[in-house]
């Protein structure tokens, strides 16, 4: 659907700042965002405006500019760190004679490179579908409109309106198959809140170290390089305790400043086991100058999918980057951990981490005797689906008893959420 970028292909970056000075910051992650989908800069252009050309997004005699250096460097590709129109990519690829790609554009086709698993290419090419229906208008100019003839005549369907049937109908398959893949996430989340098992979910910018993180508390081996979107699909392990309580540890995607809206949609699903997560861990890169904004770009993307309110706490990771800091821990003002400062790479301070979790996760269990009568059919299944059920016992009646396990919270909750249980408990 897309044309993806080859392997080493000659590609020249263009970056437009609005107030003064490009940011070095920006610069260098846009470099590596290109860099990361395979590609070899050959220059990067930089620039002021106040707002952007309508016809080229830089100015008549910028994009002259940018052409000159496309033919003398025989580059194949023009990469902006912005969104483009559908009118302005056009426009500069009838000028340049070469492809021109925005943000968008890069970030999804290094989505594509990374996707492995089943549901994150659909994901992919959804919102690679998504992306490319604004991006039809007058892209067959040679195929105007079908030409009629004998047996051919009939409500002529341009090719435009083709290729958008097509993409519709191919987004609704796609949709059609997520949700069937939803469905089955669902189930496990569902099992793991019987069992009363918590999930921690690793978020943060891209490069902060989730990965190695992750590998480095659950002993796995997911793939973890220094580079953008190294890992994409969401990964899923169980951790074990000091004191035997268990949790689910959720590896997901990292998060970029403008992230494409087609992503944060197309991505929801996965970051579905975020917004219902007991806790976030806020991976951060505590040796970055940009420190302050990825973190407030992380908490925009959080707001975006409903997961701001999830109880965190933010790891400072690559402490071993950072001249006279060591590992530790803060706390607020009622003794609870708020930040661990440590380095994943390292190993420094991943024992204040798991005692954080620890910590945090560390509650009592109580097991009770339910009887049910026949009529208890809905109270029944509420207990199937939010408890551990360890024994059912039919009874003559056609009631039954059941012996029932969960934390002393999840049974105070349940109580709250169902008054009527409390007179169903037997004398144990």
């Amino acid at each position: 659907m897309f044309d993806r970028p080859r392997a080493g292909e000659t590609a020249i970056l263009v970056h437009v700042s609005q107030q003064g000075a490009p940011d070095p910051d920006e610069l260098q992650e846009f470099r590596e965002l290109a860099e990361s989908a395979g590609a070899q800069v050959a220059e990067l252009v930089t620039g002021v405006r106040r707002s952007p050309d309508p016809r080229y997004y830089v100015g008549r005699g910028k994009a002259e500019e940018i052409h000159s250096m496309v033919e003398s460097l025989e580059a194949e590709l023009v990469i902006f760190d912005h969104a483009l129109s559908p009118s302005q990519e056009r426009n500069l690829e009838a000028l340049f004679q070469c492809r021109v790609l925005d943000r968008s554009g890069l970030i999804l086709d290094i989505f594509a490179q990374r996707a492995r698993s089943f549901e994150g290419k659909l994901q992919v090419e959804l919102a690679q579908l998504r992306h490319l229906s604004t991006r039809l208008v007058r892209g067959w100019t040679h195929l105007e409109r079908q030409k009629g003839g004998i047996g051919l005549r009939g409500p002529g369907e341009t090719q435009l309106e083709t290729d958008r049937r097509l993409i519709n109908q191919r987004i609704d398959q796609i949709r059609r198959r997520l949700s069937r893949v939803d469905s089955q996430r669902d189930q496990g989340r569902k099992a793991r809140r019987r069992a009363d098992v918590p999930t921690v979910s690793l978020v943060g910018y891209t490069n902060a170290g989730k990965s190695t993180l992750f590998n480095r508390l659950t002993h796995a081996h997911v793939y973890a390089r220094d580079q953008l979107f190294a890992t994409l699909d969401p990964t899923l392990r169980r951790l074990r305790l000091p004191e035997g309580e268990n949790v689910v540890l959720a590896d997901t995607v990292g998060f970029i400043s403008r992230l494409p809206h087609e992503l944060v949609a197309a991505f929801k699903s996965t970051l579905q086991e975020t917004v219902e997560a007991s806790l976030l861990l806020h991976v951060i890169d505590a040796a970055s100058h940009s420190r302050a904004e990825n973190m407030a770009e992380v908490e925009d993307v959080l707001r975006q999918i409903g997961a701001h309110e999830v109880p965190r706490i933010d790891i400072y990771n690559k402490i071993d980057l950072l001249d006279d800091v060591s590992a530790h821990v803060d706390r607020d003002d009622e003794g609870m951990v708020t930040r661990v400062w440590c380095s994943a790479i390292t190993g420094d301070g991943m024992d204040l981490l798991v005692d954080a979790l620890q910590e945090r996760f560390h509650q009592a269990h109580v097991r009770r005797h339910v009887y049910l009568e026949a009529s208890d059919g809905r109270l029944r299944a509420l207990l199937h689906e939010n408890t551990h059920v360890l024994r059912t016992q039919s009874l003559d009646d056609g009631g039954c008893e059941m012996e029932i396990e969960l934390t002393v919270t999840a049974f105070n909750r349940l109580l709250k959420k169902e008054p009527q249980l409390a007179g169903k408990l037997l004398a144990m």
